[in-house]
């Protein structure tokens, strides 16, 4: 599937729109699947929600959803969620079939989840007290994680293997993270910025799952959808 990036990106007044579209398939399918395993995905979002369930042979994390107000992305919340670190009892998450596209989309995901997560990290940097940055880098991180582990069970080549913060092997993904790195000059439109990121990412997501009957990558990428969800909401989307 050729992955569309379509980003308006508004950071600035007065400042150009911004359209890219990501490159063609990133990678694809290397040998099949085993049956049903468990591993750990805990995608936590910036305000103290951690959703972790069992995929590849881990089960480290809990399947409950913790909700709360905790500092930590991916962490129990404050008061009201359940732990996401091994105290809930693991999901079994059985695999499935994907088609090239839907591999090609999934690997596209890791390259747009890796952008968030570097992205997050340098505006928390530039502006530290806006605090959503920091936590929500934590989530995107998780999140990246999450898509790695499908990649590794499906055997799809991991288009963000090996490469540094800010490096992006895509050049169309790479012009995107520079230009909105280099477009958020003030607190104000770096939040727009991560509108902008959480916007794309929700509509790849859907995109991504359109068809999908594999449970496992249902399940990661409908999790992500919802963080990406409460990302939106925290940058003031």
């Amino acid at each position: 599937m050729r992955r569309n990036l379509a980003v308006v990106t508004g950071i600035a007044a007065g400042a150009a729109a911004l359209a890219l579209i990501s490159g063609p398939t990133l990678a694809q399918a290397v040998g099949g699947s085993d049956t049903s395993t468990t591993a750990t995905c805990p995608c936590g979002d910036a305000d103290g929600t951690a959703s972790g369930y069992a995929m590849n042979g881990r089960s480290g994390n809990g399947s409950m959803m913790g909700r709360g107000s905790g500092p930590n992305s991916g962490m129990l919340g404050a008061g009201q969620g359940m732990r996401g670190d091994g105290s809930g009892s693991a999901t079994t998450l059985p695999t499935g079939t994907l088609t090239a596209a839907q591999k090609s989309a999934v690997a596209a995901m890791a390259d747009e989840e890796k952008l968030a997560h570097d992205l997050y990290l340098q505006l928390a940097s530039r502006y530290p007290a806006t605090a959503q940055f920091a936590r929500i880098a934590q989530a995107e991180s998780r999140h990246l994680e999450a898509v790695r582990a499908v990649l590794s069970r499906y055997g799809i080549a991991d288009p963000t293997a090996g490469l540094a913060a800010g490096v992006f092997a895509s050049t169309s993904m790479q012009s995107l993270y520079d230009s909105l790195l280099a477009g958020a000059t003030s607190s104000s439109s770096a939040l727009a910025a991560g509108v902008t990121v959480e916007k794309a990412d929700i509509a790849d997501l859907t995109s991504a799952l359109s068809g999908v009957t594999a449970p496992d990558v249902v399940t990661v990428l409908t999790h992500l959808r919802t963080a990406s969800q409460h990302h939106l909401t925290a940058f003031g989307g």
